[in-house]
Formats: structure tokens, sequence, C-alpha cells
């Protein structure tokens, strides 16, 4: 049996940027941290945990999109691409393509460098004939590739309508650099959510387990941890809800007293009630994405829906197809 070829690039972000970044977002109003920062292994483990309960959606939908239509994704695309996943996580979606795409290679990027090396460790070993080449990263700063991959169409693969975590004009901006990697003729094949009846956005992200909840308290324990802050998780809650006015779920970490949370020498104030916004999960309809998109210079090719129109999976390539 050939045996499993992977490579690990650890670009991984230094805690001055969660410093600087956590610093800058409790100086700010709203006060705000990057979603980003969700992703320690701990956090990995909670959002693989969140995908499996009854209320969250989109994970088992967006499966079961890939798995219906593997097939037809792999003849729109063709065999022999290089296949880059930002965000790829526990790899758990891409395995459904792989067998019909046939990649030269597979390239998942990962903030968070222990749940990236198992998961690409696990594709490797039940794809043996494929090269994977694992980043850690934060793809959101950088879609630099690493050195010496095999050629290929380049084909970008977003699942988890992870796109929705940013501002619409900051999509435009992230999907343009994904344009620039993929380069002319190139591929994006991304999982986008679709606006829905609230009822049902506002149970997916507030499970009856809470394990939404513990997602979001963890990014606190995180910063306790690296930063040595004095966050104290009992007095802090979870809140999310859907804002229809501008069609995204919204997380923030809410605080139920008066309190001082105080990181190296500085000091944030919270009163009450205020809140740090730790989340957006923005919802688009299919022409809205399409024209986001769209201003990110790349074409529509295909869309593939579940039956209940809970959630898309657009396939878009660059100029030159």
């Amino acid at each position: 049996m050939q045996q499993a070829r992977i490579q690990f690039h650890d670009l991984h972000p230094s805690a001055d940027d969660l410093r600087s970044d956590v610093l800058t977002g409790l100086s700010s109003s709203p006060r705000a941290i990057p979603p980003k920062y969700f992703y320690d292994q701990k956090g990995s483990q909670l959002f693989d945990e969140i995908t499996n309960t009854e209320e969250y959606y989109p994970t088992r939908t967006e499966m079961q999109i890939l798995e219906s239509y593997a097939q037809e994704i792999a003849e729109c695309i063709g065999t022999g691409s290089l296949l880059v996943e930002p965000g790829g996580g526990s790899c758990a979606k891409v395995r459904l393509l792989l067998e019909g795409l046939r990649p030269c290679a597979y390239v998942p990027m990962d903030i968070s460098k222990d749940h990236l090396w198992i998961a690409a460790e696990q594709t490797a070993a039940e794809f043996p004939w494929l090269e994977v080449h694992a980043a850690c990263t934060d793809f959101t700063q950088t879609m630099a590739l690493p050195d010496n991959l095999p050629s290929g169409t380049r084909v970008a693969f977003f699942p988890g309508s992870s796109i929705g975590n940013f501002h619409p004009q900051d999509a435009v901006a992230f999907l343009t650099t994904v344009a620039a990697m993929v380069g002319e003729g190139g591929y994006l094949l991304i999982g986008v959510d679709v606006k829905k009846d609230s009822k049902i956005l506002q149970r997916a992200y507030n499970d009856a387990a809470g394990v939404t909840a513990k997602f979001n308290l963890n990014l606190l324990a995180r910063i306790n941890r690296e930063l040595a802050a004095n966050f104290e998780l009992s007095k802090w809650q979870h809140h999310a809800f859907y804002n229809a006015e501008v069609g995204r779920i919204e997380m923030h970490l809410r605080s139920e007293i008066e309190q001082v949370i105080q990181i190296d020498d500085h000091e944030f104030y919270f009163d009450q009630n205020e809140t740090i916004h730790t989340e957006n999960s923005y919802k688009y309809e299919i022409g809205e994405f399409q024209e986001i998109a769209g201003r990110a210079g790349f074409n529509p090719e295909q869309v593939w829906m579940d039956s209940n129109n809970l959630f898309s999976v657009h396939l878009f390539s660059t100029d030159g197809k």
C-alpha cells in the first residue's frame, strides 16, 4: 500500500496577535473580539460538538448536499486540481469530494494547530494516494500558500457558511484574495447559509444542551490562560439572536454585573448587561451572495441546495472558464 504523504507548515499566529486584537477590541465601542480566536484546541472540539447538536442544521445539511452532488461537482471541476481549504477544521466535508476530484494535492489551512494536525493525519491515512500540505495560519490575514506545491487548477473549498462571519464588505475583500489565490481559470466551492424562519436560526445558536454557550465562553477562558486576564466565566452569559434588519445571527457575551477586567496594565470597566460582540453569521439569498462573489471577481457556475432550502453550496469560477 502506498504510504500517506503529508507535510505540516506551521505559520501559527503568535500570542502578540491575540493580545493586540483583544486589547483593541475591548477598547472599542461597541466592544468586540474577532471570532477566529474561538478556535484553540478546546474551542475547535466544542465547535465539532455544536455541529452534532439537534438544533444546528448547517453542518449536516451541507454534508448531505455535498454527498448527494459529489459526482456532479467533480464533473464541473474535473480531476487533478490543487485543492485548498481555508479553515480546514476537521476535514470531514472535503472527504466526501476527494475520490471524485482526485486532486494533485490538498492544502487544509486552519488557525488551530493541534486540531489541524490531527485532521490532516486522519485525512492522509484515509486517502494514502493524496499529497497533503497542512498549513497552520490565519487565512483571514494572508492567503499565501506553502512553497513547492504541485501545479494544477486551483480550487478553493470554503464550506461551513464561514463566509457569513465576515461583514459583507469584508466578505468581498476576503473573496478577492481567494480569487487572486486561485488565479485565472480557478474555482471556488463555497457553503452559504440562506435566510429562513428566524425561529430555526435562533434555535441553531441556542442549543438546549448549552454547547454553543460553552463555545462562546471558552473565548474568555482562552484569554485568561494566554493573556493572564481575570474574566470570571460565571459572571458572563452567552447571548445569541437573529438581527433581521441586517440578516445575521449575532453572538455576544453579556456581563451579568458591573465589573473590571484587567489584562497587563489595562483595565476595562463593564456595566451590567454590557456585551462583547464575538461573532456574526450573515445569511444570504442566492442572488445576494452571487452579487457579493461577483464583486470579488467570481462568475456563478452552479448552485446546489437541500430539499428544504436550508443551505446552499455555490460553485464559482474566475475569468477563463
